[in-house]
This record gives C-alpha cells, sequence and structure tokens, in this order.
C-alpha cells in the first residue's frame, strides 16, 4: 500500500500539487516530473487519505485518478463542490467516451486528461488550472511585444492596435496567459469555445490562421508556432 509521502522538497514558493493517484509507478513518475518542473508534490493513493492532504498541503491544483482502487470517485468531487471547496480539479482516467469526460466536467472537474498521456500535457494543464486562479485579477496582459487592456478590450504589438473579433481576442487571451507553453487544439475547444465534447473540426486552425495575418504585420517575427503533432505556442521571447 502506498502511504502518503510529502515530495522531496516543499519550498514555500513551490506550488503545491495533490495527486491522488493509486497506481505507485504512475504517482512516481508524475510526481517526480512535476518535481522537476518546480511543483511542491503530495500523494494521496485512496480517498481516505485526501481530507488531511488537502488541510495540511492547501494544494494550489489537485490531479485525481477518477478510478481509486475501482470505484469512481467523481461524486468526491460533487461533494468538495457542495461544500465550498473550488481548488481545480484535473481528473485523469482510461475512461475515454464522450460520456465519462462529461460526467467528469459535470461532476466539478476543471479539466479531464486521458490515459495514457504525455507528461508535458500534464504540466500544461496544471499550468492552465493554476493560472486561472492566479490570472482572474490581472487586467492588462504582456507578452513580448504584445499587450492587451482586458477591460478596455484594446491589444497592441508594439504601437500597431490590432483589429480583432471577439473570438479572436478570446483566442489571443488565452494564449497570452500560457506563453512559451505548448497549447493542444483540445484545449483550446474546451477553454475557448467551450466544448464540452471534441468535435472533428478545424475551426481552431481556422481561428489562429486569422489571428497570425492580424498580429504579425510585414517583416515582422511570427509569434505564434505550430508545434508538430502538439498544437500551438506563443512566444514570449521573440
Amino acid at each position: 500500500m502506498m502511504t502518503m509521502t510529502a515530495g522531496k522538497f516543499e519550498p514555500e514558493d513551490c506550488p503545491p500539487v495533490l495527486l491522488i493517484e493509486d497506481e505507485f509507478e504512475t504517482a512516481q513518475e508524475v510526481s517526480l516530473f512535476l518535481e522537476r518542473q518546480g511543483y511542491a508534490v503530495r500523494i494521496a493513493d485512496s480517498i481516505q487519505q485526501v481530507p488531511d492532504a488537502i488541510r495540511l498541503h492547501s494544494p494550489a491544483v489537485m490531479i485525481l485518478d477518477r478510478m481509486l482502487h475501482g470505484t469512481d470517485v467523481l461524486p468526491m468531487i460533487e461533494a468538495w463542490r457542495e461544500q465550498g471547496n473550488y481548488v481545480p480539479v484535473l481528473v485523469v482516467s482510461g475512461l475515454s467516451s464522450v460520456d465519462d469526460r462529461i460526467r467528469g466536467l459535470r461532476a466539478g472537474g476543471d479539466d479531464y486528461l486521458i490515459k495514457p498521456f504525455s507528461l508535458e500535457e500534464l504540466i500544461a494543464r496544471v499550468e492552465v488550472l493554476r493560472r486561472r486562479t492566479a490570472d482572474a485579477r490581472i487586467s492588462v496582459l504582456r507578452v513580448g511585444p504584445l499587450t492587451m487592456d482586458l477591460i478596455e478590450r484594446v491589444v497592441r504589438r508594439a504601437d500597431r492596435e490590432l483589429d480583432l473579433l471577439p473570438r479572436e481576442f478570446e483566442l489571443l487571451e488565452y494564449f497570452m496567459r500560457h506563453p512559451n507553453l505548448v497549447i493542444t487544439r483540445a484545449m483550446l475547444l474546451t477553454d475557448v469555445w467551450n466544448f464540452k465534447t471534441l468535435p472533428q473540426t478545424n475551426v481552431v486552425d481556422v481561428h489562429i490562421g486569422k489571428l497570425r495575418r492580424k498580429i504579425d504585420g510585414p517583416g515582422e517575427v511570427a509569434l505564434i508556432e505550430t508545434v508538430r503533432a502538439a498544437g500551438f505556442m506563443l512566444h514570449g521571447d521573440r
């Protein structure tokens, strides 16, 4: 039986993550990867360990394996939400049907990642959830030459004002909240278009194409890169 353990280090400036996972090897692999990215990780392998782990660790994000020892723990998320616990939850599961994903999100999960998954995508999704809360009160975003005033709804690249349609504004805002990270099409369909299921569509590529033509003027460096077989990345260092 795996016991609840602290990470190898837990300095105050490391965002705390509670990893609720009953597969020992998976828990160790994910924990080690998160720690290398600067997170302080605590592992719980059973429902019984979770309340104390939340109380002692105050996680910024929770990563929850949906099936713990054969039990579906979505009701636990529903109970957390009813009790006023709004810590972001990333549900991970081998249950991959559309209905399964919808149930996970409707139960109160903030995101749903299907096993097996890449650790890079996992960390990207954790970053999204963490920053979604941390950046909620920011009114001006700045990434490289881009500036976005969220109140005035004005976007500039250096001194040039960009004329963006509402969806293009939302899309660019998402990228600017997650610069230098690979953003998958699934993440954009879920978080920008608010799809609860993932349709077969090229809508993301079409809108990114339009956005690129507006933010990259003649002779300017392209800011949004297509990452082959992964998604897109907004570079903040160009």
